[in-house]
């Protein structure tokens, strides 16, 4: 998605979002006034898995790496050195990385050097050192090399100064002098003065007379900055704060020392990846306090979160990534988090989905209703659409026409093109499930089946056992998906205590696993995974025993859970028998609700869906059950069946919509509607705004109209 934006244009157009923060136009370089002056706000991209906000990202960089010093961290994937002493921590570790990838020159101006950042990382780095352990000094020393290589690059190489560092720790030690960080830390950072940096850069070593305690002597700083992060806690915090700030002043003399005015164009950029982590937050909150207390600075953040309610955004002004093109307001309050951007990235559009289609299949063969089944199926996540039109493109010709959004789940895809095909629907699962172990996983694909926390234990009770006996690997999972940005565990809308009773049933039911997406590619896995067809074992024992946990009367829950293993007579019977009853919204609220159920299919099957078929007349099933049922009542079950089943395919998120079906649909609540003594106008107002709801890819309505012109 790197050619076009789908989208993204907010951001990354010539007068977008990144151009008015950083001062430059993307790949080009123009220059562009600053939105916000000397005060940029910290800008953070909020939106699930899936939404795109790494591979926003990703294009910010790629569009600005050689115009800017830049640097993109990923909060979550930080690599911990082999063997690293108490002196390393996630936050120096990721302030080492940012220096590097910041240091290159770019737009023919000078290298960005990092002495104050060098100097706090070697002060710290001395905390637990001793003559006894030298080598660790000496690991912990040459990991330096990248760092103070942006002060000089050949003195930061070498390794002359690594020997003195050590020869001071041995004479410390032979002085009787115990190894105490402050010393160390005093004794490194001396050797480093001496040894690497020059006679202007050495002036950097003032600039920690502003810590703690240091009553404006450097050196004492960095003995004190040292001393508190050995100790934990709230001084490694304020020690680590401290640390960003020397990133952050780094930065800023680059841009405004006598020999570099006029040389640099735009502003630096540092680019943070799943920065809803806790190491985002400490590297970003040092920022946003300095920046509360009348510090300025030149650089610009941008970060993404999956959750979009984070505490770090609690007075955070928020707009939506369409509302960004052109400005963006961050007034600044008292808070401190007053000075962040959150800006939620929305679905892509219908005619962005499409254009992604158009780009895999120029010649137009698949059936013109996918893009739209496509974006109904993933929400309109990027990665999602993006993927299964990607299997449009390795689809051959002659099988496109036949292609729903069902059948692009069961294909493989060639994700690189050094490695085979792999299945779609796995694939997929794995990228918006990435931290679950092997065993969630499978655990999670069984609980995707329930409705609710209730039936999830009762699932896990019966089918998890070796997992939990009383059921709370659900509850577990439950706070797993939270933690991930999914929602799970929702409680039943209004009504559907006594559905399970029956009562009457919202038309929309709660379920465990609340993602749409996520839950059809859970039961996807469910039903397909063990490769047992026909039989199926693992999907029917799931379901089997949830008819078992919700009894032998037939409330709307028990009859989806027929439907869901392919019994649709129980349904029909049902829903014949209540017909009649003076509440009509009530009957099209359990028809919904029933044929919400996952549909039991088959893989890689082209062609007409078989519940078309009975939807439009040509399949009576078995009509010698009717027997005894007077003609009448013989009419009225055929035209709920025949309703059901239009319902249950023009509803199925793995199916198309069919014009056909949907006009039988439309028909049958008609003849409905004429049957009724006393209820008709729902029925007659369902089949005018139905097939309008199915049209434009929404839910059908309840109430009938409710949703009309949504």
């Amino acid at each position: 998605m790197d050619r076009e934006l789908y989208g993204r244009e907010a951001v990354l157009e010539p007068s977008g979002l990144a151009a008015r923060l950083i001062g430059l136009t993307p790949h080009a370089f123009a220059g562009v006034r600053y939105e916000h002056g000397d005060d940029p706000p910290v800008t953070v991209f909020t939106g699930g898995r899936g939404m795109g906000k790494t591979a926003l990202l990703k294009q910010i960089r790629n569009a600005y790496r050689r115009g800017t010093p830049l640097a993109l961290l990923d909060c979550a994937h930080v690599e911990e050195p082999a063997e690293h002493g108490p002196g390393w921590s996630p936050v120096t570790g990721a302030l080492a990385e940012l220096a590097v990838q910041l240091s290159p020159r770019v737009l023919s101006a000078k290298p960005v050097e990092f002495p104050r950042l060098a100097l706090g990382l070697a002060a710290v780095a001395s905390i637990s050192w001793s003559q006894e352990d030298d080598e660790r000094a000496r690991r912990d020393l040459q990991r330096l090399g990248p760092v103070l290589s942006t002060v000089d690059e050949s003195r930061g190489a070498a390794s002359t100064w690594v020997g003195k560092v050590l020869a001071k720790l041995a004479a410390t030690v032979a002085d009787g002098a115990a190894p105490l960080a402050g010393l160390l830390a005093e004794a490194t950072a001396e050797t480093l003065l001496e040894d690497v940096f020059g006679r202007y850069q050495r002036r950097s070593e003032g600039w920690y007379g502003d810590y703690r305690s240091a009553g404006g002597n450097g050196k004492l700083g960095l003995r004190q900055i040292a001393v508190d992060f050995s100790q934990g806690g709230g001084r490694r915090a304020d020690a680590e704060g401290f640390l960003v700030g020397a990133l952050v002043e780094d930065l800023r003399r680059a841009y405004v020392g006598l020999t570099r005015r006029g040389t640099r164009r735009g502003r630096p950029v540092i680019l943070l990846d799943n920065a809803h982590l806790p190491l985002g937050r400490r590297l970003v909150e040092p920022v946003l306090r300095d920046r509360a207390g009348g510090r300025r600075d030149q650089v610009v953040v941008i970060a993404s979160s999956r959750d979009r309610d984070h505490e770090g955004l609690r007075r955070a002004a928020r707009l939506k990534l369409p509302e960004v093109a052109h400005r963006a307001p961050c007034p600044r309050g008292t808070d401190v988090t007053s000075g962040v951007l959150a800006v939620e990235l929305t679905p892509l559009s219908a005619a962005q989905t499409r254009s992604l289609f158009d780009r895999h299949d120029p010649a137009g063969r698949t059936p013109p209703e996918l893009p739209g089944g496509v974006l109904r199926l993933t929400g309109g996540r990027p990665l999602g659409v993006a993927l299964l039109a990607q299997v449009v493109g390795g689809t051959p010709e002659r099988d496109r026409g036949a292609l729903t959004p069902g059948a692009l789940l069961d294909l493989a895809v060639e994700v690189r093109e050094d490695s085979p095909a792999v299945p779609v629907a796995e694939t997929l699962l794995d990228l918006l499930l990435p931290a679950l172990r092997p065993e969630e996983a499978a655990a999670l694909t069984v609980l995707a089946a329930a409705h609710d926390e209730e039936s999830a234990r009762a699932l896990a009770r019966t089918r998890l056992r070796a997992a939990s006996v009383e059921g709370d690997v659900a509850l577990r999972l439950r706070d797993a998906l939270r933690a991930d940005g999914w929602a799970a565990g929702t409680a039943r809308p209004d009504g559907a205590e006594a559905a399970g009773a029956g009562g009457r049933a919202g038309a929309a039911p709660s379920y465990f696993v609340t993602d749409p997406l996520l839950r059809v590619l859970l039961l996807h896995r469910l039903r397909f995974h063990d490769g047992d067809a026909p039989a199926y074992a693992a999907w029917r024992a799931v379901h089997e025993t949830l008819l078992t946990h919700y009894g032998p009367r037939p409330a709307p829950y028990r009859l989806r859970q027929e439907l869901a293993l392919g019994r649709t007579d129980g349904a029909v019977t049902a829903l014949r028998e209540t017909f009649a009853d003076p509440d009509v919204n009530g009957w099209l609220d359990r028809l919904l609700f029933v044929t919400s159920a996952p549909f039991p299919r088959d893989p890689h099957r082209f062609g007409d869906d078989p519940r078309r078929a009975v939807a439009l007349g040509r399949d009576p099933g078995a009509v010698g059950e009717l027997t005894g049922l007077d003609e009448g009542t013989t009419a009225l079950h055929q035209s709920v069946r025949r309703l059901l089943h239009a319902v249950w395919l023009l509803t199925d998120p793995l199916a198309l919509p069919d014009d056909d079906v949907v006009a039988r649909m439309a028909h049958e609540l008609r003849e409905l509607s004429g049957r009724h003594l006393t209820g008709s106008l729902p029925l007659w107002d369902a089949a005018t705004h139905w097939p309008r709801d199915i049209r434009a890819w929404r839910a059908p309505s309840s109430p009938p109209g409710s949703q009309d012109g949504a």
